[in-house]
């Protein structure tokens, strides 16, 4: 079995108990798309977003690229976008360098970060096709009379990606067609083999390929003559339904979009990647272990960090931050591996010397004789110990539950949504399956330890099961497991329970009524139909400053309003008469009255002071810097009498040490 070397590498500057999520939000992007341009893609339709517009396939995908480009600008402007067409007679620039680029492919921008002047090329080609239909056609002309084989062209995409793409990047290709047999005749099989052979290559190179599918009423999309044999399943049920020499009967990943302009939202919302948060193997028995893989199925998307920039009066330069540790005695900066972690021990001491402490570093973990009032001291390497208990990162199954024992309120954080890896174990897809299927069956949740990462710390989780589902829409939700951390005892908070007064049937009933008319569709919330509005205008400002276009206020919408003449129209009056009934029905106009406050004391604890502290400073003379409460617990904590000023109290300690030394 494949070993677990390299888990989760963390620089040891990371200190935080929870890795920040910058950590994986900070690999970049590349994504390569793959377009179709053959003449079926080119053909012009009516554009019914402007009038006296037509458009075609081709340019819709162009378009969408192209948004896709200026929403990476703001808020991924490390990433990389490319574009390659493919089925064109137009030849690359210097064939000689680029050998591996089949005859049949164009790269018409190459993989490199973002900038708006990348962006306003492909803007500008845009507009100009808008007004002059024929320049596609001249600039990209297709293939007539035959395609390129679809192997030729995951080759072209893997040369480009080797080529321009850093190692260490998520990347993917969007392949857009709309062309679903593109090898029909005897030679079809053939070639079908060659182009999952030469995507095998390209998956094993870290590449994912997401396949955007034009089907309309004119020319429909059936994934089933062609790609479901040549694309990758990997979806469970497909792998788990399909023979071992035969294809998946689903075509896995893919979109299907059966109006063209449905392309850009669909791209929109499959442009995120989708990285892994943790890959750790999963122990389901002594010897009997599997990889997993974590995916966070909700991250909050945040507005793009600021740069600092000095003002050099000529030039604006980038300046970037770091942090030193800095000795106030030598007023020198201290060597990181000398830095230690400290923690107080009650109260120091009104002497105690800081450098007594110092010498620690010497120490091992365990029971440390430290001076009472000290400061303890720890390495980075002991802390870290201590944080994860010793153990490595991984999921341990510790048992079953019936799936009714798992409470809401037990869900404290967000879930984890777990997925095999069969990159690390060979078989896991399998295993996991069948340990899906058969918790689904018995209705039951898995309880299992789970260390995420080598800087977390570790919890309890319920591994609940998630059948596939589809909805209505063609929203498809995977099968797999959702990690759910449990909250241990210390988490565990009472609620206060209030009792108020119960409204009348008739005032329940007429409420019943409005809500009724003012449920959401389908009974749920789609939260992927509702953008953040304040994201979407702070991005919508950036935009139109980077490319030097002016704001419109006016155009912008927010989805998030409600829409008020609507609710009006359908519940308005019932709303009023239920206000009415309201106002009218006796026990909504009972209001409780407040119980009768009492100040609360201050809870003091009489803690006694230490006796070496008294001794040393009765030895100083210093016994009237204590507090009379201190003076006052010392003696009571001796049987001593308490009463008296606080010369008396101070006269009546020191007879107490003198007589006992």
């Amino acid at each position: 079995m494949t070993s677990y070397d390299d888990w989760n590498k963390v620089d040891d500057e990371d200190d935080e108990e929870l890795q920040d999520i910058s950590l994986y939000e900070s690999k970049r992007d590349v994504i390569l798309f793959c377009i179709d341009c053959s003449p079926s893609m080119l053909e012009m339709c009516e554009d019914d977003r402007y009038e006296d517009v037509q458009t075609c396939k081709l340019m819709v995908a162009l378009e969408a690229a192209m948004q896709i480009q200026k929403k990476k600008v703001l808020v991924g402007p490390n990433d990389a976008v490319g574009i390659m067409l493919f089925n064109t007679t137009k030849s690359n620039e210097n064939e000689k360098d680029n050998a591996d680029i089949k005859q049949g492919t164009y790269v018409y921008q190459s993989i490199a970060t973002i900038d708006a002047p990348k962006v306003m090329e492909l803007v500008n080609l845009l507009d100009e096709a808008r007004s002059n239909p024929e320049v596609l056609e001249e600039m990209f002309p297709p293939m007539t009379g035959r395609r390129i084989a679809l192997g030729d062209v995951f080759t072209s995409c893997n040369w480009v990606m080797r080529h321009d793409a850093p190692k260490t990047a998520t990347k993917r290709i969007f392949l857009i067609t709309d062309e679903d047999n593109p090898h029909p005749g005897p030679s079809g099989h053939r070639l079908m083999t060659s182009a999952r052979t030469t995507l095998i290559d390209l998956v094993q190179a870290g590449v994912t390929v997401e396949p955007f599918f034009i089907s309309t009423d004119e020319k429909p999309f059936d994934p089933d003559t062609f790609y479901s044999s040549v694309l990758l399943a990997t979806n469970l049920t497909d792998l788990d339904g399909a023979e071992d020499d035969g294809p998946a009967s689903i075509l896995p990943e893919s979109i299907s979009i059966t109006r063209v302009e449905e392309l850009l939202a669909q791209m929109r919302f499959h442009e995120v990647p989708k990285r892994a948060l943790f890959s750790v193997p999963f122990t389901l028995a002594p010897g009997f272990v599997i990889g997993v893989k974590g995916y966070g199925l909700i991250t909050e998307q945040k507005k793009g960090s600021y740069r600092y920039f000095a003002d050099l009066g000529d030039r604006m330069e980038p300046v970037t931050s770091r942090t030193a540790y800095v000795d106030e005695d030598r007023d020198a900066e201290a060597d990181k591996a000398e830095i230690l972690f400290g923690m107080d021990l009650g109260a120091p001491s009104a002497d105690w010397d800081d450098a007594d402490g110092r010498d620690a570093s010497g120490l091992s973990v365990g029971g440390r004789a430290v001076q009472l009032g000290s400061r303890v001291f720890y390495t980075a390497d002991e802390v870290r110990s201590f944080r994860t208990l010793g153990l490595e990162p991984g999921i341990k199954l510790l048992g079953f539950k019936d799936r009714s024992e798992l409470a809401f309120e037990d869900n404290v954080k967000h879930s984890v949504f777990v997925y095999p890896d069969e990159m690390t174990y060979s078989g896991s897809k399998r295993t996991f399956t069948a340990l899906l299927k058969t918790m689904i069956k018995k209705k039951k949740v898995a309880i299992v330890l789970s260390l995420m990462r080598r800087n977390a710390s570790p919890v309890f989780c319920a591994v609940l099961p998630q059948a596939e589902k589809v909805d209505e829409s063609g929203w498809r939700e995977p099968p797999g497991f959702h990690l759910i951390p449990l909250p241990f005892a210390d988490d565990i908070r009472a609620a206060p329970q209030q009792k108020g007064f119960r409204a009348s049937d008739d005032l329940v009933e007429s409420a019943r009524k409005w809500i009724e008319k003012l449920k959401v569709k389908n009974g749920s919330y789609p939260p992927d139909s509702y953008p953040n509005p304040a994201l979407a205008y702070h991005n919508a400002q950036l935009e139109a400053s980077a490319f030097r276009e002016d704001f419109d206020l006016e155009a912008f919408e927010d989805l998030t309003v409600p829409k008020l003449d609507m609710m009006h129209k359908r519940a308005g009056k019932l709303i009023q008469e239920w206000k009415q009934a309201l106002v009218e029905d006796e026990t909504a106009n009972i209001v409780a009255a407040p119980a009768a406050g009492r100040k609360r004391k201050a809870d003091t604890q009489e803690v006694a002071i230490d006796e070496n502290e008294v001794r040393r400073l009765y030895d100083g003379d210093q016994l009237r810097k204590l507090r009379v409460e201190d003076l006052k617990n010392f003696l009571k904590s001796k049987s001593e009498p308490v009463s008296g000023k606080k010369e008396d109290l101070v006269e009546r300690v020191a007879d107490w040490l003198d007589a006992h030394p």
